[in-house]
Formats: C-alpha cells, structure tokens, sequence
C-alpha cells in the first residue's frame, strides 16, 4: 500500500476527530472566556481528556494537554464543592453563574452559525421555497404540484428554509405527503405522491423538482443564513422527540465512534456536505447541552433558574449526588451507542 492511498484512508478520519474537538474546546473554551470575565478562579482548562502530555501554568489557571482528543473540560474553584474563595464559581451571584452555564452552548450555536454562514456564502445562488422546474419523468407533477409553487407546509410541518424540505420527506412514512403551496397568491391544498429510493434499509422519498435560486445581497445571505440555522436547530429537536416517542432506537443514534465515521465519510464526499455536517453537530451538542437532563450544563441552568426564583440554593451533596446519577446513565447509554457504532462497523 503506497503513503498516498494511506494518508488518504486516514486524514479524513483524523479531520473528523479534530473537528470533534474543536466543538469541546470552542463549548469549554466559551466556559472558560465567561468565568474570567465573571472574575471566577479556573484551576485548570484542559483540552483532551486522560493521561496529560504537558501543562504550564499562567496566573492561577493551570492549562493542559492531554492524550485523548475527545474531550476537555473547565475546572472551576468552587464548581462542585464549597470553597471559601471569593472567586469560586458557587460564591458569585446567581445571573453570573448562569452565564458562565450557557456560555458554552451558546459558542456552539455561534460556530453552528458561522459554518452556515459559510456554506450559504459559497453557494452561487440564495436557496428559496419555490419550485423552478422539474426532473423528467416527474412523478409529483401528476400530482397537483407546479412550476412557481411556493411551499409553505410538508405534512404539517411548515417550512422556511430549502433544508425543511429535505427534512420534511426524510420524515414522511410512505411515499405520499400532503402539501400546503402559495400560488399566484392563494392557498393551495395538495396530496403529492413521490417516487422513492432505498437508503440503509430505509425508504426516503426521492425529491424529483428543483428549487429557485436568488442572487446573492448581504442581507439575503444573512437571512437565508439564519433560516437555515434555525432549520438545523429545528432538526435536533425533531430528532429528540423521535427517539421519545419511539420513532428511531438505540441503533440508529450515533456516539463519537459514529460521529467521527459520519464525518469522514463526508469528508471525502465533498467540503459542502463535511461543512453541513459540522454545522448539524456543532449545533446539536449546543442545544443538548441546554437540555435540563442532570450533568449536563442545562441541569445546572435548572438548578441555578430555581434558586434565583426562591432564593435558595439546592444542596451541594444533593447536586452532586444528582449529576453523579446523571452521568452514570449518560456514560452507560454513551456505551450502548459506542458498541452499536463499532458493530456496525463490521
């Protein structure tokens, strides 16, 4: 095998693992940035997690580097424990300490918002809602759906943004989905039957028509941006209440072994489909994050909302006892997703 066919078997993996742990050092990084601005001692800020390579100290904080590149983290003064420091996170006012929670989701949803921002920047034209023309052979044109339709709702779910389009069919059970258009100003109701295509087991409808395309201005870009974030944001939720409710299981999630295989493969696909895959990410980790399941930042949101509200502050041994159950369940359903990740490997 020569070092060119090697490097590119490996570089697309070893993209994915960096990427993966820029998210970590961008949500710690935001964690970080927000305790100093706060005046909150940081022990140590360590980007990995394990064995340490090296470390040097600066003012009070120790900064490390350490073997595994999945993880990281920012150790507070007083972040799971009492402290008699006047800078320990648990001595600072209450709207301080939610800050410094949220400031690491929200460097997420910005560098979520960064990436789509690029991937609509590059693109030549702005993506709209309104079908230009259609594939040969179409089968959605014998149902009711023309040229200059703008579509405003796919099976209830209304749509602002090209990808809630492609989202809307991926959800759609059969190959049949009722759509609501805007035609020469009226509302039109329509029962849209598609062709369909098979997937990793799965039939997904086959999108046979194209969509029109704007020129690009600065604010078309950024309002298209922001519909698109908000689309991809809309996609974590929808996910969330789909793994509830029973839709997908255990093995169609993905841990950091799926992750990482996901974001190679679309590495070596195509820079846009790696960058759309980074943003759907970035901007996953942002908001499960806020989500308020125990050790996870969200819990804390939760803890430290209830505590500005009665103006008492939960236990430390409770808290602790609390996300210590949390992330027990966390790293045993992180386990279960690893070992499907790794048998669907083989």
């Amino acid at each position: 095998m020569s070092i060119s066919s090697i490097f590119n078997s490996v570089y697309p993996f070893v993209v994915a693992i960096l990427f993966f742990e820029l998210i970590i050092i961008i949500h710690e990084g935001g964690h970080f940035v927000a305790a100093r601005l706060m005046k909150i001692k940081v022990n140590e800020f360590s980007i990995g997690m394990g064995p340490k390579l090296f470390s040097f100290k600066k003012g009070d904080t120790k900064y490390s580097l350490r073997l595994i590149l999945f993880g990281g983290y920012c150790a507070m003064e007083g972040e799971d424990k009492d402290s008699d420091d006047k800078n320990a996170f648990g001595n600072k006012k209450v709207i301080q300490r939610i800050f410094v929670v949220v400031a690491g989701a929200l460097m997420n949803l910005v560098l979520g918002f960064i990436i789509v921002l690029i991937i609509v920047s590059s693109q030549n034209l702005v993506g709209t809602t309104q079908v230009a023309k259609f594939d040969t052979n179409a089968v959605s044109v014998n149902s009711g759906l023309q040229v200059g339709d703008e579509i405003k709702s796919i099976d209830g779910m209304r749509i602002y943004a090209t990808n809630d389009i492609t989202t809307a069919f991926s959800r759609s059970d059969d190959d049949t989905v009722d759509m609501v258009v805007s035609r020469n100003g009226k509302t039109e109701s329509l029962t849209v039957k598609f062709d369909t295509e098979l997937i990793e087991g799965r039939q997904y409808i086959s999108m046979d028509f194209w969509l029109v395309g704007n020129e690009k201005t600065f604010f078309g870009v950024l309002s298209q941006a922001g519909k698109e974030f908000l689309s991809y944001a809309r996609m974590v939720f929808l996910s969330v209440h789909d793994i509830i409710v029973g839709r997908f299981g255990i093995s169609d999630m993905s841990g950091p072994v799926g992750t990482v295989t996901v974001v190679s493969s679309a590495v070596k696909t195509s820079v846009y489909s790696m960058l759309r895959i980074m943003a759907l990410l970035t901007i996953n980790v942002g908001l499960f994050n806020l989500f308020p399941i125990p050790a996870l930042d969200g819990w804390r949101l939760f803890v430290l909302i209830g505590e500005g509200i009665t103006r008492k502050k939960l236990p430390q041994k409770m808290e602790y006892l609390i996300n210590a159950v949390g992330l027990v369940l966390l790293l045993g359903l992180m386990s279960v997703v690893t070992f499907s990740d790794i048998t669907k490997l083989f």
